[in-house]
């Protein structure tokens, strides 16, 4: 294959071929797509502006979705990334919405704002959130502490109550929740952001139970350093570079690309199938606790 191509064989046929956009500069990626995605679905991005949701928004498109709703508070970034994917995906549909899911009323009303070409969601992917500040709890502020219940459990919650209803009657859809190694250990200086994912990962447990007598899928994917292509460290430590630098210092964490690949990976199996819950780290870090990442000097 030529530059940029990619090529899937199962069982002695070729099944799937895949091309990044060359505008990107991109090397080929390949989707072995196990699903038909019919070109009415649409798929709700939030925290779509930049890092993981971003990344997810091409990697959905790249695997076959050509509508998608994109949220996020700032306009300006949603309309980049929505001229780029109609650049490189003529006929994909991209809808913009400035939206602060910390704001529930205007939350659970963006499903009933949609155009109507829009209607049909069948992946609600729940990546808006943010760590802000770090430190002893006793210490913390609490505005820091607000903002992150707030946009974690709060705004995933309001999504999930916003669009589930109507993929329950239609008997269709997928809820990706991001979640985190923080939502799977509890480390110092880092509590209420631990609890906000904790609780991202009760809410999806609880989910699945409670949608287990229907054909809606619920996934958790929860990463572990994550640096390249987000701003999550620059978010928690208020844009000091040294601070932030000192995070990955010696070490490779996991892109937003790598996450976002998962991501594309789960809404693309069959729908027999639910990948409940991911886990990934990068190779150098073990856990999320002092020592749990091998730094090289």
């Amino acid at each position: 294959p030529g530059q940029g191509l990619g090529f899937v064989v199962q069982r002695g046929e070729m099944v799937g071929v895949r091309q990044w956009c060359p505008s990107r500069g991109r090397e080929g990626r390949v989707w072995a797509r196990e699903r038909d995605i019919d070109g009415s679905e649409c798929a709700v991005v939030t925290g779509a502006s930049s890092g993981i949701g971003a990344a997810s928004a091409r990697g959905l498109v790249e695997a076959g979705f050509r509508r998608l709703v994109l949220v996020a508070r700032r306009k300006s970034k949603l309309e980049e990334l929505a001229r780029e994917l109609r650049s490189c995906h003529p006929g994909t549909l991209v809808h913009t919405a400035e939206l602060d899911v910390r704001d529930l009323a205007r939350v659970q009303e963006l499903p009933q704002q949609l155009p109507p070409e829009y209607q049909r969601v069948t992946l609600l992917l729940n990546n808006a959130g943010l760590a802000a500040g770090f430190g002893k709890l006793y210490e913390y502020d609490l505005e820091d502490m607000e903002a992150m219940l707030d946009t974690n459990v709060k705004g995933l919650a309001a999504c999930c109550r916003a669009f589930l209803p109507d993929m329950v009657e239609r008997a269709e859809g997928h809820v990706i929740n991001l979640s985190s190694i923080a939502g799977k250990q509890a480390y110092p200086n880092g509590a209420f952001y631990c609890a906000s994912k904790h609780a991202v990962e009760a809410i999806t447990s609880s989910l699945r139970s409670e949608l287990v007598d229907t054909p809606v899928r619920v996934t958790a994917i929860s990463p572990g350093w994550v640096f390249e292509g987000t701003e999550f460290s620059s978010v928690r430590y208020n844009g000091d570079k040294e601070k932030v630098s000192k995070v990955y210092e010696g070490f490779e964490p996991l892109t937003a690309e790598d996450v976002s690949e998962l991501v594309v990976f789960a809404a693309t199996r069959p729908l027999r199938v639910t990948i409940a819950d991911v886990y990934i780290l990068p190779t150098n870090q073990a856990h999320a606790f002092p020592g749990g990442i091998f730094r090289r000097t």
